[in-house]
């Protein structure tokens, strides 16, 4: 791999291939160490300007994202990326959107749907995936797509 995270940083998810990605909320400060080199914001706003390469996924707080087609199309990229880069995911507070992204990302990387919620509490964070909808959004993430 190239310059990923290193595994023990702050919000750091290791993922079952091996790729690295940082989920955090952009309520705090950013954690000590390198700076991502690509960021997913979950936001319903535009995120805010930031050094490096970004993506705005229209994500309201507590909801669901606006365009699951979009949605896709975004964490594939995130996915993707996080093989050789390193890519951050946020939201907020990091928890709810951020949590949700991650299993999301867990899916993608062969995480089965309904195990994908306790994989990223007991990896990430233990109340990531904050509302019904969004649990349902994981296990429903790749049906029809």
């Amino acid at each position: 791999m190239g310059q990923t995270w290193e595994p023990a940083l702050p919000g750091v998810l290791g993922l079952p291939s091996g790729r690295l990605v940082r989920g955090r909320g952009l309520g705090r400060p950013p954690p000590d160490g390198p700076s991502p080199h690509f960021a997913l914001y979950l936001l319903g706003k535009p995120p805010p300007v930031v050094a490096w390469e970004t993506r705005w996924l229209r994500w309201p707080d507590l909801g669901l994202p606006r365009d699951r087609s979009d949605a896709l199309d975004a964490l594939l990229e995130a996915w993707r990326r996080a093989e050789s880069e390193r890519v951050e995911i946020a939201c907020r507070g990091g928890r709810g959107r951020t949590g949700t992204a991650l299993a999301c990302l867990g899916v993608l990387d062969g995480v089965p749907a309904d195990e994908a919620l306790a994989y990223v509490r007991d990896r990430y964070h233990a109340r990531a995936v904050e509302t019904r909808l969004q649990r349902r959004y994981v296990r429903t993430f790749l049906a029809g797509s």
